[in-house]
């Protein structure tokens, strides 16, 4: 097997509930004494709209690094929220993204009805830097929309965009979190790394930024920002993996910072678009050491605290 291909998906064992991954996940939160899991980033997505996600994978498109990229969790919808819930997944997000402009409206209404129907969803929608988005931003938080979702490196733009600016200025005064992919892994952008974020964050030092991939692979810069904005924080969506680490592995000397965080990290695992079981990404933040209590503010606390539930 190549060093750059993920566990097959067969590894995962037979998709559904009972299954012997989902006694394992069962497993590692009960020996830790929690209620279950809060996972900051996994995705949904109207279905014609993922199926080209999964195809651009299969293909190696060049925002993968050509990174071979088999997807675990290959279902239809309800097969996959169903397993997150026998995961034991208390809250989950629709991470969904627009790629080019009068996308996101339509992706924000989809979403509404997902969250309705969806038990554990936290109603999630999404923006892009046009003319309007203020307004449909605005729109989704009064339907309802507990957490954002930014895509720098997919839709190739400029998070300080000043047509962004009403739109971050919004949601820093509603207290609604966006997870932003900003980093440059797997493969760089014209607008990724720190520097845009920086500038979003010296206009709205208030705004809830969930930083994905916990900024892959600018990892320590984007620790920096962490600590100098009280209101960021970072997703531990595929760090610490066996994939991850073959491609950017987070700096062990940066460990004491992330466990000065302990506070600010949140649980995100990208399912179901992982190269590898869902069980991994708790035993690679696991084998970190960094203490169960660490653990538990991570993968559950911290999430329950940040949303609510």
């Amino acid at each position: 097997m190549s060093d750059h291909r993920g566990a097959p998906a067969d590894q995962a064992g037979p998709l559904g509930p009972g299954t012997p991954e989902a006694d394992g996940v069962r497993r590692f939160w009960t020996r830790l004494g929690l209620p279950g899991l809060v996972d900051v980033h996994t995705h949904f997505m109207p279905d014609r709209v993922l199926r080209k996600v999964w195809a651009y994978f299969d293909a190696l498109g060049p925002l993968t690094g050509g990174i071979e990229w088999p997807i675990t969790y290959r279902a239809e919808e309800e097969q996959r929220a169903a397993l997150l819930r026998d995961f034991g997944v208390r809250a989950f997000t629709a991470m969904l993204y627009p790629h080019k402009p009068g996308m996101a409206r339509w992706l924000n209404d989809w979403a509404v009805d997902f969250a309705r129907r969806t038990p554990g969803c936290l109603h999630t929608a999404t923006l892009f830097p046009e003319p309007d988005v203020r307004a449909y931003v605005g729109e989704a938080v009064e339907a309802g929309a507990r957490v954002f979702k930014a895509h720098v490196q997919v839709g190739a733009y400029d998070p300080a965009d000043d047509l962004l600016d009403g739109a971050w200025g919004l949601l820093a005064e509603a207290g609604v979190p966006v997870v932003i992919h900003c980093g440059s892994g797997p493969a760089p952008g014209k607008h990724t790394g720190p520097g845009p974020v920086a500038r979003v964050l010296a206009r709205h030092p208030r705004l809830r930024l969930i930083v994905a991939h916990m900024g892959m692979p600018e990892y320590e810069d984007f620790l920096d920002l962490a600590e100098r904005y009280e209101q960021v924080r970072l997703d531990t969506t595929m760090t610490f993996t066996d994939f991850a680490d073959r491609l950017a592995p987070f700096p062990h000397r940066a460990l004491p910072r992330l466990a000065d965080l302990a506070d600010r990290v949140l649980l995100g695992t990208d399912f179901p678009n992982i190269p590898y079981p869902y069980l991994h990404q708790l035993q690679a933040l696991e084998r970190l050491d960094l203490g169960d209590a660490w653990l538990r503010a991570v993968c559950h606390d911290n999430g329950a605290r940040l949303f609510g539930v």
